[in-house]
């Protein structure tokens, strides 16, 4: 860590191309650079929007592992939707990922133009217990 109070955070096989990090933790709280369900073993986001909105979840997981905490710590997370008919395949996963109704983060989805073969990619806010 630098001497600074703000820390990047870099998911292996998961680099954007640019000189941004996937993320930065800031004191307590976590800001996410997009994440989508690009496998980080192939570079490639899976064809099945089920397979890839699993992967984009497990890769969501890793990096609030790497920020130093869970899913649990997330407050907010938009959703970026490159076509409204991919929002069940998300859904399922959010479900399993947050199964209690009562303790789930605020959500916003819109539709945006994606990259390639992502269909789908979040950002998320999410604060740190210290």
């Amino acid at each position: 860590m630098t001497a600074g109070r703000r820390r990047s955070i870099h998911l292996e096989g998961l680099e954007h191309g640019a000189p941004i990090p996937s993320g930065a933790v800031v004191g307590n709280m976590v800001f996410s650079s997009a994440i989508s369900g690009r496998d980080p073993h192939t570079g490639k986001a899976p064809a099945d929007p089920d397979e890839q909105a699993a992967q984009m979840f497990r890769n969501l997981r890793r990096f609030m592992e790497a920020a130093g905490g869970t899913p649990e710590d997330i407050g907010h997370l938009t959703l970026y939707l490159k076509e409204d008919k991919y929002r069940d395949a998300v859904n399922k996963v959010w479900l399993a990922m947050f199964p209690d109704a009562a303790s789930r983060p605020a959500r916003h989805a819109v539709k945006a133009e994606m990259r390639a073969d992502v269909l789908f990619q979040v950002e998320v806010i999410a604060v740190l217990e210290r």
